[in-house]
């Protein structure tokens, strides 16, 4: 028997649920693309992009994922044999280090682990030693969807100003834009990246790289890895058709600037807050089911959990059952672990389109089919959830 028939709820880290008016939006004709409405709106998202990016900075736009992304900011920031540090707290920063590689600069990855975020003294002795000023770029994530880890991004600049460095700090927002605070400006944060599949709510194929006037300096001077498409000097041209370097990918524009819309509605501040108290939540949950001993938070720390998504740790089993129960009798899509934890952990996303219920909903599923399929574990943790939404939402 089954009861997952039903609208379907999806709690994997990306894609996220698309709004239905977002899917609205996309849903017409293609549109003139070197004039008129298409120039409007081509406008209105670069100059909106920068804005949740809290940066004066320039955005650009891409039709890539978050892998395009990540070979933009380096193609327009690097030269061939450049050296970059990345600061491994999961999968995501090794992988952006690797994509340098491949072009052609040289990685070196600051020793980390997957249950604790980047550690800012090790980052400022490590350039302290770096007395030739080799190191060019810092690579790290923010929020890295395969640990749940969210990195101190201004404690990172802080150690890079104590060190008297001068490498360009690279973030990867991708899991954190309009989930978490993102503070480019602030926290001197060189060049950021991000996907449209993840908090901006819009289908996977948009990537965006926001980078400040250091960034955009080491450009014009000796970038020499940079190609026409991902050139951010070429985007900077006057023709329309420059923006993206070709045609524009129209329909994921359209349902980006009905995205946009709604998270300017609703407040990028309650929007992050919304995400804090959906993800304490969560957590909640997750604190009274490890009492069973079989389960346990990725994260040790508290403090160094993400808002967007939560890594739950299986001890001694493999999660592959609960997944499937939850999928295939309940109607609920939980994440898998990724990078070699696939029979370790599953992860439980909260970000994007999210709300009350498809939080409690997904909860009750996982506490179900952690019953269900006897699974040690600590009773009331829907109970736990709704206390901590209970607390945090008042009349």
């Amino acid at each position: 028997m089954s009861v997952s028939n039903g609208r379907a709820f999806l709690a994997i880290p990306g894609p996220t649920t698309v709004p239905d008016e977002v899917l609205r939006a996309m849903h017409r004709p293609a549109i003139d693309l070197y004039s008129g409405d298409h120039l409007e709106l081509t406008q209105g998202l670069l100059a909106d992009m920068p804005k949740l990016f809290r940066t004066t900075g320039r955005a650009y736009i891409y039709a890539s994922n978050g892998h395009g992304a990540w070979e933009a900011a380096l193609a327009n920031v690097l030269s061939r044999g450049d050296k970059i540090l990345t600061l491994p707290s999961g999968i995501f920063a090794t992988g952006w280090g690797d994509v340098a590689e491949a072009m052609g600069a040289a990685a070196e990855a600051l020793p980390g682990d997957w249950h604790s975020p980047v550690d800012p003294q090790k980052l400022e002795d490590r350039l302290r030693k770096d007395e030739a000023g080799e190191i060019k770029a810092i690579l790290v994530a923010q929020v890295d969807t395969a640990s749940s880890v969210a990195n101190d991004i201004a404690a990172i600049r802080a150690a890079i100003d104590a060190a008297g460095h001068d490498a360009l700090l690279l973030v990867d927002a991708v899991a954190s834009l309009a989930t978490m605070p993102c503070e480019m400006d602030a926290w001197d944060v060189d060049v950021a990246v991000t996907g449209s599949q993840k908090g901006l709510m819009t289908p996977p194929g948009l990537s965006f790289v926001a980078a400040n006037d250091k960034a955009r300096e080491r450009r014009r001077m000796n970038a020499n890895l940079v190609t026409r498409y991902w050139d951010w000097t070429f985007r900077d041209g006057n023709e329309h058709y420059m923006k993206y370097c070709g045609t524009p990918p129209e329909h994921l524009l359209f349902g980006l600037r009905t995205a946009l819309d709604m998270i300017f509605s609703e407040g990028v501040a309650n929007v992050i807050e919304r995400h804090r108290i959906l993800a304490d939540a969560v957590r909640a949950a997750v604190e009274r089911w490890v009492e069973g001993g079989a389960l346990s938070f990725n994260i040790t720390d508290p403090a160094c959990r993400a808002n967007s998504v939560t890594t739950v740790r299986t001890n001694g089993f493999n999660p592959k059952a609960l997944l499937d129960y939850a999928r295939e009798k309940c109607g609920v899509t939980l994440g898998i672990g990724i990078g070699g934890t696939e029979d370790t952990a599953f992860r439980i996303a909260h970000m994007g389109h999210v709300n009350a219920p498809m939080v409690l909903g997904t909860l009750g599923v996982i506490e179900a089919g952690l019953k269900a399929l006897d699974i040690p574990h600590g009773k009331g943790g829907v109970e736990a959830a709704i206390d901590s939404l209970s607390q945090a939402v008042k009349p």
